[in-house]
């Protein structure tokens, strides 16, 4: 299916506060893309790391300096060519977290493996679960990091809003 992934998608909305809480012992988020390992650190160690996918050339994982910007139990997904939404439940290309930490509302275009995909208006890339398996540790996302679901479950109780990430080439 040309849209079982989700940078181009869109989560609802969080319920979380707007204001930023403090963070636990400076815990941070590391992206290393061409290991294809997302890092969990504190006061710069590692606590935790976890295989994922990332995005598939032409819909790279953005780089650079981010933070956890929504966190969402149960998304619900939105083709981001379509519009049609998958409520939460195993048949989401979200599984059942999403922390979503980048949002660029410029539109965006590319080869999806399939066919061409234009998306018009905002696309996010986020950390989710996958319903699949055999896609963690490649690249084959429109953009965004997945992960098996138990392990975002997990990743998804170690961040707040406002968490740091950084993703890396």
């Amino acid at each position: 299916a040309t849209a079982s992934t989700a940078a181009a998608s869109t989560a609802a909305p969080s319920t979380a506060a707007a204001a930023l809480p403090s963070q636990p012992a400076q815990r941070q988020l590391v992206l290393d893309r061409g290991a294809r390992q997302l890092l969990v650190l504190e006061a710069g160690r590692e606590l935790r790391r976890f295989p994922v996918a990332i995005g598939r050339p032409g819909w790279e994982t953005p780089v650079g300096q981010f933070q956890v910007i929504e966190l969402v139990a149960n998304p619900i997904w939105e083709h981001p060519a379509t519009g049609v939404h998958v409520p939460p439940g195993p048949d989401n290309p979200l599984g059942s977290r999403w922390i979503g930490f980048h949002r660029d509302c410029r539109g965006r275009s590319g080869f999806n493996g399939v066919e061409m995909l234009t998306v018009q208006g905002c696309v996010s890339a986020g950390f989710h679960g996958t319903p699949q398996r055999e896609s963690v540790g490649r690249a084959v996302s429109h953009g965004c990091v997945r992960l098996f679901d138990e392990h975002v479950r997990e990743l998804f109780e170690l961040v707040e809003m406002g968490t740091p990430v950084t993703v890396l080439p």
